[in-house]
């Protein structure tokens, strides 16, 4: 099968899952993160969690404020950390 074909065969997999017609095979959920009560447990600054997040300190302000919702690979970092407060650590110290 070729690329296009299996581009085809999931965007049609994709349409029948939003119908109802079929199920996911997999479906990914994540909480979305409490950035300052993370940021409060590991006693840091705003400037030190973006710093070890590689972010602006506005992105960690408006995470905080819920104006925006961390995603993708941000949201998994903070899932982690929020499981492993040792990870951040790890992650400040490169």
């Amino acid at each position: 099968m070729n690329f296009f074909d299996e581009l085809k065969t999931s965007l049609e997999e994709a349409v029948e899952i939003k119908n109802g017609v079929k199920a996911p095979a997999r479906v990914n959920r994540y909480e979305i993160a409490d950035v300052k009560a993370i940021r409060e447990q590991l006693n840091v600054s705003q400037v030190e969690m973006a710093k070890a997040l590689g972010t602006s300190v506005d992105t960690i302000k408006s995470w905080e404020s819920r104006r925006r919702n961390p995603t993708g690979l941000a949201a998994k970092v903070l899932a982690a950390i929020q499981a492993n407060p040792a990870f951040f650590y790890a992650l400040a110290a490169q």
